[in-house]
Order: structure tokens, then sequence, then C-alpha cells
């Protein structure tokens, strides 16, 4: 059980070696309430020795008056004795003022007068060594230093908790009885006296660390009583525990009232009971028992200990939970006599941890289970696949064109659609399925059930259909779309790993087809993701290893035919995988991160190219969505523009629609940086995407580029091609930009472009992409008869 008592045992000396500095009172020690303490106890110790140190003091003193009387003036003897008694009793009412309580706290203050009082007794007992013994004979020297010894000796005891005191006297004495020797020329005995003090005080310090130790113990002890105690009277006082005690036939015996209160039963009603009768309560009868209610009925018929078995116990019609711990009794023949145990009600704490758990395994947002459970739930339905022989399926599901409203409108928006989402999908599953968000506008579905394909290609088409259908949401009128990647077990995975992998490159296929649709895994899937992950690291080294290389298609004068500039193209020439089609590696580049290198070398490369050709030939490059949302790219046209020396407005940077998608990125911004230099910007395949007017009407723009499907459906007479390119050429003029038709390819179609009104042209019936050098060589010729058709 985990008690909420906290206790703070005293720091007593735990280790066989004790500190002199604190044991003579020289510092404070490192655990000042434990030295504390300690001090105390030497005080008290040396207090029940005052009176006996007092004795042998008077007794001595008139040992060496009768020893001296009759060659020492009275006087002087007279004084002396007085002396060592005033002194003595001083020093036995001083111990005796402490306190008379053992665990009374002392201060350094406190032990280190009591040095004083050692040498104060040392001083006086010098007299007789320095001033008698020259007046008495041989055998009164002698005798002198016998009572000397003893004096020594018994300080070495009743002085020894007193260590200060007892080295102030023992060392004093000795001293003087050294120093007579000396005088005398007797160094051996000064030696010997010397040798028998540094005995006594080795003995005095050793005892001393036996008291500090034994005290520190007694201390240790009496604490742990206490807090023994303490948790005993908690025990006692608390209605959150309760001791438990069995018979060697697991009857309840010895109940006690707290147990009886936690079952709503009384102390009496208990007594005899079966515990497990007990604690099953109104399943007793039934036999409905919990699975931890028949661990603890092993448990005891085992006669095992245990402990934090935690187990429902219904009370007055109320489920708890209970966290029991016990273990089984013997007697002093070793004979089983029952279990004896403790318990508490672990209910809040269960809930709290119920909540938690739910915490981890539910999203935040849309209340459904998140990828964790979503996962849990996969491999349980796996696994009883496996079992019965059976199939299960996984769907990954991924929103069309939710991020525009997340970048356009907000997160909040974005949040709030989110939860419609998730209840659409909530009410399409079944029993047989768990639907849950993986993240982001990632969804998914688990059903434990696939052998009906049908039914699961049903319920795809139904979630697409559900989910195309709009929304309303804070006054905004919402149009998203889903696309579904389904694997199926086992076919497609035996693991909710692979399964999951296999489901995503389903995904992924649905939305590279333009999402709204469902795709079922292939290994056809398996086999391009791992040329894309091979194409990638491929892409990765394919600029420093001079792989990438530009070509340049030529734009002209939709009137004249006179070369207006051209566009570079890139192009990536791999010694492994041959001819990489840009519509292949450029995607992947982007994805990869790649394309902010790749792009500035692009910019450098053409820039440096263009500075070849005639000056009022342009070059214009393609700049991708992800170059313009980083700030850094206006250093990069920059430092291109200056190293290449060409005028900033033969350079043209072409953009996509989608780079005005993401609000708050400040691709805008960007883009005006570089415009304020003098760079021309184009609209590439306007009309292919959104085709806002709004940021037609705020964005520089020199050119808009008809994008070659218009182009190619207007020549087949297709009316809406038709009337876009009549409208793009009526909208560019009036706001005084160029146009340019690409993908003209035949002479009809120039002809008919020609009559819609565009500005310029670019198409394989001009110029297919040229090489370096073909490019070149055609800039410098300059002449609308040098153009060669394809």
């Amino acid at each position: 059980m985990r008690r909420g008592v906290s206790t703070n045992q005293p720091p007593a000396v735990r280790h066989s070696k004790v500190p002199i500095g604190p044991l003579l009172g020289l510092s404070e020690g490192d655990d000042a309430a434990a030295w504390a303490r300690i001090r105390g106890a030497t005080l008290h110790a040396g207090r029940q020795l005052a009176l006996f140190m007092l004795g042998v003091n008077v007794v001595g003193a008139a040992v060496v008056v009768m020893l001296f009387a009759r060659d020492v003036p009275h006087s002087w003897l007279g004084i002396w004795g007085a002396a060592v008694a005033l002194v003595s009793a001083f020093v036995a009412i001083r111990r005796l003022q402490t306190s008379p309580q053992s665990d009374a706290l002392a201060s350094v203050a406190d032990l280190r007068r009591t040095g004083i009082e050692g040498v104060a007794l040392a001083v006086v007992w010098s007299v007789p060594v320095l001033l008698f013994g020259r007046h008495g004979d041989s055998e009164a020297a002698l005798a002198l230093w016998m009572v000397l010894s003893i004096l020594m000796s018994a300080a070495a005891i009743a002085l020894a908790p007193l260590v200060l005191a007892g080295l102030g006297f023992i060392g004093g004495v000795a001293l003087a009885v050294a120093a007579t020797f000396v005088f005398s020329h007797i160094y051996i005995a000064a030696a010997g006296s010397l040798l028998f003090a540094a005995i006594l005080i080795v003995g005095c310090v050793s005892r001393a660390q036996a008291l500090v130790l034994l005290r520190g113990s007694e201390l240790t002890l009496t604490d742990r009583d206490e807090t023994v105690s303490l948790l005993l009277r908690e025990f006692e006082d608390s209605g959150a525990d309760w001791l438990w005690e069995t018979d060697a036939q697991r009857r309840i015996i010895k109940g006690s009232s707290r147990f009886a209160v936690a079952l709503g039963l009384t102390p009496s009603a208990i007594e005899g009971m079966p515990l497990l009768k007990a604690l099953a309560g109104p399943s007793w009868d039934s036999g409905n028992f919990s699975p931890a209610l028949r661990q603890l009925a092993e448990k005891l018929k085992n006669r095992e200990s245990f402990r934090d078995l935690v187990l429902p116990v219904t009370v007055e019609g109320s489920q708890r939970w209970w966290e029991i711990a016990a273990s089984p009794r013997y007697d002093d023949r070793g004979d089983f006599v029952g279990f004896r145990g403790v318990g508490s009600d672990v209910t809040e704490q269960r809930t709290t941890a119920d909540k938690i758990s739910r915490m981890a395994r539910y999203d935040a947002l849309t209340g459904l289970p998140n990828r964790l459970l979503v996962n849990e739930a996969l491999s349980r339905a796996l696994a009883d696949a496996e079992k019965w022989g059976s199939r299960c399926a996984f769907m990954m599901i991924d929103l069309d064109r939710f991020k525009a409203v997340n970048d356009t409108l907000g997160h909040p928006i974005g949040d709030r659609l989110l939860g419609r989402v998730s209840e659409r999908l909530a009410q399409l599953v079944t029993d047989n399925e768990t639907v849950g968000r993986l993240g982001g506008d990632e969804f998914a579905v688990v059903v434990r059930d696939a052998t009906d394909t049908e039914r699961v290609e049903r319920l795809a088409h139904t979630i697409i259909e559900t989910l195309s259908r709009p929304y309303e949401v804070d006054q905004h009128t919402l149009w998203i779309g889903a696309s579904v990647g389904v694997a199926t077990s086992p076919r497609d995975g035996r693991t909710a790993e692979n399964l999951i992998r296999s489901a995503d490159l389903a995904l992924y296929r649905s939305k590279d087809a333009g999402g709204g649709s469902f795709h079922t895994y292939d290994p056809q899937l398996h086999v391009n993701a791992e040329e894309r992950r091979v194409l990638e690291i491929a892409l990765r080294n394919a600029l420093d290893r001079g792989e990438l290389h530009l070509q340049y298609q030529p734009v002209v004068e939709a009137t004249s035919g006179h070369l207006t500039g051209f566009e570079a193209l890139l192009r990536w020439h791999s010694p492994e995988f041959g001819i990489v089609s840009p519509a292949k590696f450029v995607p992947l580049a982007e994805e990869a991160r790649l394309i902010g290198p790749i792009g500035e070398w692009v910019v450098r490369t053409a820039c440096a190219e263009a500075a070849r050709w005639p000056d009022d030939v342009r070059v214009a490059v393609n700049v991708s969505p992800e170059q313009l949302h980083n700030p850094n790219f206006v250093t990069v046209v920059a430092q291109a523009l200056s190293t290449s020396g060409i005028a900033p407005s033969r350079l043209e940077l072409e953009v996509t629609e989608s780079v005005f998608m993401r609000e708050g990125t400040g691709a805008v911004k960007v883009l005006e940086r570089i415009l304020d230099m003098g760079v021309r910007l184009s609209l590439d395949d306007f009309g292919t995407g959104y085709s806002s007017l709004g940021y037609l009407s705020r964005t520089r723009f020199s050119s808009i580029k008809i994008d070659r499907s218009f182009v190619q459906g207007a020549s087949r007479g297709v009316p809406e091609a038709l009337a876009i390119i009549c409208a793009v050429v009526a909208l560019a003029r009036s706001l005084g930009m160029a146009t340019t038709a690409e993908g003209v390819e035949t002479e009809a179609e120039l002809n008919m472009i020609r009559e819609l009104g565009c500005s310029k042209i670019q198409g394989f019936y001009f110029g297919r992409p040229l090489p370096v050098e073909e490019a070149r060589a055609l800039a410098r010729r300059h002449r609308p008869d040098a153009y060669v058709a394809a």
C-alpha cells in the first residue's frame, strides 16, 4: 500500500568513522540537527559522572596534602587544596546544570566550554607537579605520579563523553609531568609520561566515538519506532486502509471495524466469514467471479504471498476497486495458520488512471480513437483473423483540399471542420469497424471482418461520398473531398505495420490520381515506392555529380515569330536511371525538400547563360512555391543577377497559382521584393487551378501563360477551351499583361492562337527544348527565319 506519510529520519552517524571536528565541538557537522542531539546526549553522559569526578579530585587532593605535609608549608597546601576543591566543585556544578533529559539539544559552544573546564582542572593539578615535587623526596614524587596516573585514568573514563574536557585535563597534566622530568634530565620518564597520556587520550577518543555511534543508533531506532507508530496510528485513524487476517480455512478472524465498514457490514457479521465470500458479494451465489478474485483464490490455495492485487468489490450496490496484499502466517512449529494482509480502496486512483488511459488513446479534438488505439485495434483484428482463418482490412483516409481551408480560413475553422468529418465517419461504421484519427487530416478505419470484399468497397465509396458533401461551418460553406487506400490481410500484410504501409501506398495512389477515389493495395505500389526511394537517394547526389543540366525552349512573338526569349527547363540524366522525366523528379524534389538547392542552381545557371545572349533576349525560370516561401530566395536572385551581370528585366520568374493559396507564409512579400529589383513575373498554367482574380490584381504580373491543354482543346473546337482562351486574353489586355500560349505544335494551332490575340507563342512548332550550345547559337542569329520546327 502506498501511504502519504513522510518522516525525516535523523541523520545519526551511520558509519563506523566519526569525524573528529564535530566530536570535539570544533565544527557543526554535516547534519546540524543530528549532531545537536548527539551533543546533548554526550553532555548528559558527562552529567551522570560529575559527582564521581568531584570525589576523585577531592580524594586525590587529600592524598597529595598528606604526602607533602612535612615538606611543603601548610599555607601552600591549604591554598592549593582549596583551589582544587573550588575548581572541582565548579566543574561538577556546571555538569549538573545541564539538562537531565538524554534527548536534549546542545550547541557547539556548550561542548567547547567543557574544554575550559578540563584545562582548569589540569592547571590546579599541575601545581603539585611543578612546585611541591621539588620539596619532597623520591618516595613522595613516586606517590604523586601514582595519584596523577589514577586521576588521568579516571578522567579518561569520566570525561570520555566530553572528549575536549578529557583532552584538556589529561594533556595538561601530562605536559606538566613531562616538563618536570625534562628539567631533571630524566628524558625516558618524560617520554613514558607522554606515551601514557597518549594511550589514555586514544582510549578516551575511541570510547567517545563508540558512545556517539551507540547514541546515533539509538536515535535512529527511536525515530523508526516513532515512524512505525505513526503508520499504525494512521492505519487506525484513516478510512482508506485496513488490516485483515484469516485462519487456515481462509475465514476472516479478528475482523476490524475498518474492514467491516469497507465491506458495508458489521465486525460481528464478517467474523468467521470466508474471505472470498466477503469480497465476492452478490456474485458469490451466482459464481460469476471476476478474474482478479479467481487469482486471489489461487494465491490463497497455494499459500503464496501477493501484493498490488486489484479486484472489483460490490459494496451496497456500488462497485469499488480494492488493492490488497498479504503473506501467509506460520506458528512456531512451522504450521500454516492463515494469512495476514492489508487493503485499500483505490477506486479514485483507478478512475484517474482510466481517464489518463483514455486521454492516451483518444483524440482530444474529435473524440475518436487516436493512432495508438487504432494500432491496438488493428493488432487485435489481425490476431482474430489469423485465429479464425478470416480476413481483416485497414483503410487510410486523407481529406482532399483540407489544407486550403486551413490556410485560407485559419486553424480554428479547420479544427471544427475535422470535428464534423469525425461525426460523419462515426455514423458510417458498425460494430464490425473502428474509426479513428491518425493525425492532421488523416483518418483510418479498421474492418475486423473483411471477408466480404464488396462490402469493404461499398464502405470506401460511402466514406468518399459522405465526406464530399458540403459542410456549414461558422457561416462558411466548405467543400472538401476524401481519398481512401485499402489493404487487406493476409494478402497485403500479416502485421499491423505492414498492413498500414500497404494502405498508405494505396492512399498515395488515390491522391496521385487526383483524389476523390479509393484504391486497393497492389504489389506494384510497393515497387513504385521503392523506386521513388532509390530515385530520391540518387537525386540527392545528382546536383553535386553534375547530372543536372538545363535546356532552353524558344518563346517567340505571335505575329512576327521573332525570338523574345527562352524558358529554362531542368533535365536530369542519371547514370543509373538514364533520362528521368521532370514530371517524375521535380515533385520528388519538392517532397524531399531538395527543390531549394536545385532551384538556386537553376536560377544561377540560367542567368549565367543568358549573359551570353543578346541583351534583348530574356530567360524564364520556373519557381517552386517552396522556394518563394523562403525569404532567402530574394538573396539568391540578387546574387545571380549580380554575378551574371544581366539586367533584371531579362529574368522572368514563372509561378503557379498554388503559390497564393498559402496565406501568411510570406510568398507574396518575397515576390514583391523581387519585383522591386526589376525582375519580371509570369503566371504559369493559368486556368488549371483556382483561377482567382484577387491575386492577379494584387501582384504585378508581366504575362499570363495559357496551358497547352486549352490550346489543344481549342484546336479541336471545344467551346469551353476557346472561351477560356478568349477570356484570358481579354483579362490580360485589361490588366496590361502579355499572354503566352504553350504547346503550339501545328500551323493550324499557330493561326488559331494568332486570331485569338495571344502575344507570344511557345511550342514544338517553333522549337523543342534545345541544348545550351544550340540555344546560344539561335539567340545570336536572332532571325525569325532561323527557327526550325521540330
